[in-house]
């Protein structure tokens, strides 16, 4: 009863977080802020939800594969972003050496 009551508690601050990162993608004005308040969100938000799942179904082996599900989306998660903001600091570069006449 105290474990689930603690996973359910969990997971509802995991979709808490995961909407704080929505928002934060809709209001933020640019490239940069839009990924800081996405990742790093929805990065706790993951991790609260997979160990709300992880107390609920209380196998080791399947918390240790939530584990390594959630390390996995870390890693992917910091790498797009990375790419991202380096994709658009090369396009808001270009735009504003278009814009002086500059040749690059």
């Amino acid at each position: 009863m105290i474990i689930d009551l603690l996973s359910g508690a969990v997971i509802v601050v995991g979709v808490v977080f995961f909407t704080a990162g929505t928002i934060g993608l809709i209001r933020f004005p640019d490239t940069r802020s839009r990924l800081h308040a996405l990742t790093k969100a929805d990065n706790i938000g993951l991790a609260l939800v997979l160990i709300g799942v992880a107390l609920q179904v209380g196998s080791g082996s399947t918390a240790v594969l939530l584990l390594i599900a959630w390390v996995l989306v870390l890693g992917a998660a910091s790498v797009s972003a990375q790419t991202l903001a380096g994709v658009e600091a090369d396009n808001s570069s270009e735009v504003a050496s278009a814009g002086s006449g500059e040749s690059a």
